[in-house]
């Protein structure tokens, strides 16, 4: 996994979902815009680099493969994926399991 790191480095991929959601990028400071009534700011520690395309797709690169996997859950924890929307910060590819509103 250390040699991959280093030749290749892992990626792991975030996605907003929901209507106003979106990311900025300044200097090594995550601005997101989730639904609250104030703009959250995660502080980039040191070996990781992140891109971000569209402005509600977050890619989340660098050397050590924990690192990167702890930086993406903290970040989805921000805004966990909620049910019966499916709004929330999700991995790519990852399956949200969806429930059914209430029946009148």
């Amino acid at each position: 996994s250390a040699i991959i790191g280093v030749s290749v480095g892992h990626e792991k991929i975030l996605e907003l979902s929901g209507v106003g959601f979106r990311a900025k990028l300044n200097g090594n400071i995550l601005n997101l815009q989730i639904g609250l009534s104030h703009d959250v700011s995660y502080q980039i520690p040191e070996g990781i680099k992140i891109l971000i395309e569209k402005s509600t797709i977050i890619k989340i690169s660098g050397i050590d493969k924990e690192l990167v996997g702890k930086v993406t859950s903290e970040i989805k924890m921000l805004k966990p994926v909620e049910p019966y929307k499916g709004k929330g910060i999700t991995e790519r590819g990852q399956y949200v399991i969806r429930k059914e509103g209430k029946k009148k």
